[in-house]
């Protein structure tokens, strides 16, 4: 049986997480703007913290793939095929700050096809017809999402993530530093409110062809 969610407690030194941390703070922590939420609209009720990008090109995506690919083999099977965006997200929660119910992936984001097949003697004439074939065959879906803790668990406190289960269960990610967790983009999940302090994450999708 597989599992809905994975995580690894990744056991890396202290030294380790703290470089990653500085040097995300020297390099990024100045263009951290206000979350927005998919399709870039700004909704404070559903999501209130604070986010930036981290090209794939740094070196933290591919120790991170690392895990994406050991979660995969070892539990999810998926076809999958990169980072969605070939970007990272670097995100912030202070006190007051939180993100709602959501999923990273269902299927009312995913193309929608839209011909309607015209034929004259046999040949399809609607141009949107071979508008979808193209989409349907290039589309990318995202699959997994994942999380890493950047941030001790003594520095802050609320701001857990929980995640629901099949059953409607609430169960919550580890706050261990360092650890990450990789779970199904379909699953609904959110990040309580912070009340003191700061939380800091790396998060990330992994797409792949469209289910069949």
């Amino acid at each position: 049986m597989a599992y809905q969610s994975i995580y690894f407690f990744t056991d890396l030194p202290v030294e380790i997480i703290e470089i990653v941390h500085k040097d995300l703070e020297q390099h990024y922590d100045e263009q951290m703007k206000d979350s927005r939420l998919h399709g870039d609209l700004l909704n404070k009720q559903k999501r209130n913290s604070k986010n930036t990008w981290i090209p794939t090109h740094h070196w933290i995506a591919g120790w991170l793939w690392h895990y994406v690919q050991k979660a995969n083999k070892t539990n999810f099977l998926y076809d999958l095929s990169h980072i969605d965006g070939g970007s990272l997200q670097y995100a912030r929660y202070a006190v007051g700050e939180y993100y709602g119910w959501h999923n990273d992936s269902s299927i009312e984001v995913h193309y929608k096809p839209t011909f309607e097949e015209v034929s004259s003697g046999g040949i399809i004439n609607n141009d949107k017809f071979h508008n979808d074939k193209l989409n349907q065959k290039h589309e990318l879906i995202r699959k997994l999402s994942f999380s890493l803790q950047l941030s001790d668990p003594d520095d802050y406190e609320g701001g857990n993530v929980q995640l629901l289960d099949d059953n409607n269960k609430i169960y919550v990610a580890p706050r261990q530093r360092g650890s990450i967790i990789l779970f199904d983009s379909r699953t609904k999940h959110r990040v309580l409110k912070v009340t003191k302090g700061v939380r800091k994450s790396i998060v990330g999708w992994v797409v792949g062809p469209r289910w069949k």
